[in-house]
């Protein structure tokens, strides 16, 4: 089974819903984690937007890069150029892969503007780990 890791700066948001999708998109082929460069805990903004599209989210951690250390993973998928760049180095022969998304806990606007910026950033990661999983797994 291959070993997945999605970075972010903070575990809200785009590695969280990045782990909600390769999870369903994966199925058995893979064990899926998330973790950030630092802890920000999981955005509710984020948990809904999955909530809408019907994978739940609610149950997942924010957790930090350090805790993973001693995983040999297959693949890691940077979602965020700030996490690319400043990734504590640990040992490992993972595969890497790099995509920046938009930050949709940095959006303004109205309400349902903001959560339009939250589904349209979903949208995008929903494509890219489905494509992600067809390629690699």
């Amino acid at each position: 089974m291959k070993k997945i890791l999605v970075l972010c700066t903070g575990n809200s948001c785009r590695s969280q819903i990045a782990e909600g999708y390769l999870k369903y998109f994966a199925g058995n082929k893979a064990k899926i984690y998330s973790a950030g460069i630092e802890t920000h805990g999981v955005n509710p903004s984020a948990i809904q937007t999955m909530k809408a599209d019907g994978i739940d989210i609610s149950h997942n951690t924010s957790n930090n890069i350090l805790e993973y250390q001693g995983i040999d993973f297959d693949y890691v998928i940077t979602v965020c150029d700030n996490a690319k760049e400043n990734c504590p180095y640990f040992p490992s022969n993972a595969q890497k892969f790099h995509f920046n998304f938009p930050d949709p806990a940095k959006a303004i606007g109205t309400e349902q503007e903001i959560e339009a910026s939250f589904d349209s950033v979903r949208d995008m990661i929903k494509s890219y780990c489905d494509h992600f999983v067809q390629a690699h797994l």
